[in-house]
């Protein structure tokens, strides 16, 4: 049986069980299952290359000692066992309290999961067919990758998948232009399901990992930190599917709860890649951790804030924010004259209110910026849909190749050579300071529509007004002289 058809099989089978309530319910169900048959498979792998290697999961919890037998513990016995001895003992392993502890990682995943399933004969029909899936063959996991991503799209139908879904042609495309490389210490702070971390992955294991010291390198230099527990579990289970051996560097924490002050020069990262929640408001007290001149409730602000003080000089960043933050005045106004002071904003990328579609229709922006040097001019780039398609929809969503003009405009990684085009025009820091840091510039190459001369508009007008009067005027008169009848 296929990977896709064995997924297929297991989503079905949970629909008949009672407990199971919705597809966010399902996702998560789902998760903590493959999340220990994948590592109960890494495990094993590692076992067989390093004889002191030992498992963070203790012998009579590990997937193969409970459910590898197909004709295992079933019914009652098997949600007993579930519910009283794995989910209490993977919530509370003990901590060595070394760095790389893979305990930690198994704990955070199982702090907030739950398993939702009644019905102990269909759990065991699951469990029989994610035993199916081999995560140790590399053309297996490959598959079961392609349709992991699905399942981390199926969540635009479970909630406010927006918050943690970004389409992977964006992702691809800000990792592409900021280039990353091992070493390089990265990080997300607002991960959600970890696309920023795999397209990053992919990327330098394309372009810059050659022998194992590389792979090592990379894989130390990943941070990233996830406030809610589902994305937080997708996020470590594709961290295992893309085969980093210690995902604790994903933390289940709020990158804004630390106060701003406490992050000092020991927390400073070479690359910040990240689409911060925006729209949302933070709980109470949250904004109290930020300097007076920058307290707001909105997370994107915050963020903003934040991401500037992380990195080092030098450091570069790919941030996605909502138009709200180029128009808007106040903590706004105030946070992007810091971000032109302290950065070079030297590009901005603006999308189509449908590029976030359906979850989403908020307009967006990519901003680049390079700590250390503050903003001269920037470049404006307006992305627009291809010719022949009205918006991008669930059906026809962006890909990567959507970014090749602009990707040809951008001008290697200097960006010299950058010229006004139809779609790209410059704005001075100069200018920017005028309009009081509003940074909503509209393409001066766009020709407005010609709705023709206002005096002669206002004429046609004073017309037709007279033109409708006369004929009220007339079928009052009608309707009298029916009334006389």
């Amino acid at each position: 049986m296929s990977v896709r058809t064995s997924v297929k099989s297991i989503q079905d089978i949970m629909r008949k069980d009672t407990g199971v309530d919705g597809d966010a319910q399902r996702i998560s169900q789902l998760c903590w299952m493959f999340f220990l048959k994948i590592i109960d498979d890494q495990d094993q792998e590692l076992e067989l290359l390093n004889p002191g290697y030992r498992s963070p999961i203790p012998t009579k919890l590990q997937w193969r000692f409970w459910a590898a037998d197909p004709e295992g513990i079933t019914g009652e016995e098997l949600m007993t066992f579930i519910n009283t001895d794995l989910f209490p003992a993977l919530k509370a392993l003990p901590l060595s309290g070394k760095s790389g502890d893979r305990r930690r990682v198994v704990r955070d995943v199982f702090e907030d999961a739950y398993n939702y399933m009644k019905s102990g004969q269909l759990m065991r029909q699951v469990i029989n067919k994610i035993h199916e899936i081999d995560f140790n063959n590399l053309t297996e996991r490959q598959h079961f990758g392609d349709i992991y991503e699905q399942i981390l799209n199926d969540l635009q139908s479970a909630g406010n998948a927006g918050e943690y879904y970004t389409p992977r042609a964006v992702t691809a495309f800000m990792v592409d232009r900021i280039d990353p490389k091992p070493g390089e210490i990265l990080f997300d702070p607002a991960c959600g399901t970890g696309g920023f971390l795999t397209c990053s992955l992919r990327h330098m294991r394309e372009r810059y990992v050659k022998k194992p010291e590389d792979e090592r390198t990379m894989q130390a230099a990943l941070r990233a930190v996830e406030k809610k527990q589902l994305p937080h579990m997708l996020c470590v289970t594709n961290m295992l599917l893309h085969n980093v051996e210690d995902p604790g560097f994903v933390r289940h924490d709020n990158t804004l709860a630390k106060p701003y002050i406490s992050y000092t020069q020991s927390d400073r990262v070479d690359i910040v890649l990240t689409n911060p929640p925006f729209g949302g408001k933070e709980e109470d007290g949250i904004e109290s951790n930020f300097p007076k001149h920058f307290q707001t409730r909105e997370t994107a602000d915050l963020f903003l804030a934040l991401i500037i003080r992380l990195l080092k000089s030098g450091g570069r960043s790919a941030v996605v924010l909502p138009d709200g933050t180029l128009f808007g005045e106040g903590v706004k106004t105030r946070l992007k004259e810091h971000l032109m002071e302290e950065c070079n904003l030297h590009t901005i990328v603006r999308l189509p209110n449908s590029v976030f579609k359906p979850y989403a229709s908020i307009g967006t922006n990519l901003l680049f910026f390079e700590k250390g040097e503050p903003t001269k001019d920037i470049w404006f780039y307006e992305h627009q849909v291809p010719d022949g398609q009205k918006a991008y929809s669930m059906t026809k969503p962006i890909r990567l190749e959507h970014f090749k003009g602009c990707i040809d405009w951008w001008g290697g990684a200097k960006r010299k050579g950058r010229k006004e085009t139809p779609q790209a025009w410059k704005v001075s820091a100069e200018d920017i300071k005028a309009r009081g840091y509003n940074l909503d510039i509209k393409n001066p190459h766009t020709e407005a529509d010609d709705h023709g001369n206002p005096e002669e508009l206002l004429v046609k007008l004073n017309e037709a007004e007279d033109q409708a009067a006369s004929l009220r005027n007339r079928l009052k008169t009608i309707l009298a002289e029916a009334l006389l009848r």
